[in-house]
């Protein structure tokens, strides 16, 4: 999979501006009422992760979830990490 160009990562984020680029990951973390609701939106990410391959890191800090994406394997940023997140967000 090829790595996304600096505008396509902008274009990416644009459609999705509570993701934030660092590097060459996008990141963002998400606000949940308790720990349950925060493991249940975990487990959601986890089903699509899962049937889609593409694994992000996560991090729970008991009600925020912490996701980053990053094709590991490619390096860096590619269209793989924005479909997900379009996924994540319900957008997908």
């Amino acid at each position: 999979m090829a790595l996304l160009k600096n505008d396509e990562i902008e274009d990416g984020l644009s459609v999705h501006p509570e993701w934030k680029w660092i590097g060459d990951s996008i990141t963002r973390t998400y606000g949940f009422p308790s720990f349950r609701a925060s493991l249940a939106f975990v487990d959601f990410v986890g089903e699509l992760a899962e049937a889609r391959d593409h694994h992000p890191d996560i991090d729970i800090r008991y009600s925020k979830v912490t996701l980053i994406l990053s094709t590991h394997a490619a390096g860096g940023l590619t269209a793989k990490d924005f479909d997900l997140v379009g996924l994540i967000d319900g957008r997908g």
